[in-house]
């Protein structure tokens, strides 16, 4: 019987993976482009107030770089080290890891468009609630104490490969620019792969182990709506905390989650909460101190739920929440000649060929990433 659940459990985590492959790889390619042609120091210099504009630019800059939670710490870190406001900083980690595409392609794909738009829509509303709640309660004298922390702690900046002079398309047509490509999504992709391993094994057990009546009873799916409601987008953030998984994968196991019978916005809170797990809280209390990291989470939890309410109240009025696929543990296992196959097949080739670009010419590593320990920035370089 046991023996028979842990076979369950991991095929449906590489049925998971092989859904939603072909979008990781678009989304690390995606962001070793940005990485290798966009100046850092520029974006730097830009987001040294709490203004409005600053906070969009912040949020732009997020939407197009890494999703790692575990990166998207560590270039947040170096922002404010630079310089950077405390608002725009954390709306970088916000936009990182909840408005890239490659989060959206998955979402869409285990889960439906809606989750897609509530992703994407709510990771707006997330900013904007972060940035009315830290103004409302912003601690000075604590954010000076974490400059004068991080200024202390010392490390390398997370390093950027770019090009020389020219515009974005004449980047992209040397070489060297492509070798920065593959260097770029391969520590993004050294930095991911436990947190993505994780993530899919962890829903997999879920699927198989669980029994729906335990998901219910901590759901209260019982109670009535409005109970339940902001019941599971309590609850949401709170699975996340010790799943110690990151931004993508945490997807598989939300779809689970959704298949269970947790809410439309728990689902959501659940997504949004990567950036509270144990292992970040750590980092953060490493990088600004342990008052600073305490007030961060304070922030975030209550910016997530709120914005998880919000979602499900503007889908539900809309009548746009999805129904819940009860057999999503069935779908992912299927294996067809279909769409998900032939893309597979073709970024599959793109992985390999990067792949082999980054072995042939491979980047000189300051330090290295411990997503259980540390997290260094990297110093990188590029061969013509």
């Amino acid at each position: 019987m046991l023996v028979a659940k842990i076979g369950e459990a991991l095929v449906l985590a590489l049925g998971m993976f092989w859904q939603v492959g072909w979008s990781l790889v678009l989304g690390f390619t995606l962001s070793g482009v940005v990485q290798a042609v966009v100046p850092k120091a520029r974006m730097q210099q830009l987001l040294g107030r709490d203004g409005v504009r600053e906070i969009a630019l912040a949020t732009g800059f997020g939407a197009v770089s890494s999703s790692c939670s575990y990166a998207a710490a560590a270039m947040s870190k170096t922002l404010f080290k630079k310089g950077a406001a405390l608002i725009p900083s954390l709306a970088f980690l916000f936009s990182s890891t909840n408005l890239v595409i490659e989060l959206g392609a998955i979402l869409w794909l285990l889960m439906g468009w809606q989750f897609t738009a509530a992703e994407w829509i709510g990771g707006v509303v997330l900013i904007a609630i972060m940035a009315v709640l830290v103004k409302l309660t912003y601690p000075a004298k604590l954010v000076e104490e974490a400059r004068r922390h991080v200024d202390e702690a010392g490390g390398h900046d997370h390093g950027s490969m770019e090009g020389e002079g020219g515009s974005i398309i004449d980047k992209l047509r040397r070489p060297a620019t492509w070798i920065a490509v593959a260097q770029n999504a391969a520590m993004d992709a050294s930095m991911l792969w436990k947190d993505l391993l994780g993530g899919f094994l962890i829903a997999g057990a879920l699927a198989a182990f669980v029994p729906d009546g335990a998901w219910k009873a901590l759901f209260i799916t019982s109670a009535p709506p409005a109970v339940q409601t902001i019941g599971n987008a309590l609850v949401g953030p709170l699975i996340a905390v010790i799943s110690f998984v990151c931004s993508i994968g945490n997807v598989p196991m939300a779809a689970i989650l959704w298949a269970s019978g947790i809410s439309f916005g728990g689902v959501l809170a659940f997504l949004y909460a990567d950036l509270i797990v144990l292992p970040l809280l750590d980092i953060y209390r490493k990088y600004y101190g342990l008052r600073m990291m305490l007030y961060i989470t304070a922030i975030f939890f209550v910016t997530m739920v709120l914005a998880a309410l919000a979602m499900d109240f503007a889908f539900s009025a809309l009548h746009l929440v999805p129904v819940p696929n009860p057999n999503i543990r069935r779908d992912v296992t299927l294996f067809a000649f279909n769409y998900t196959f032939w893309l597979n097949l073709a970024f599959g080739a793109l992985a390999l060929y990067l792949w082999w670009l980054d072995r042939t010419h491979p980047m000189d590593h300051a330090h290295h990433h411990d997503h259980h320990g540390h997290v260094h920035e990297h110093e990188v370089t590029a061969e013509a």
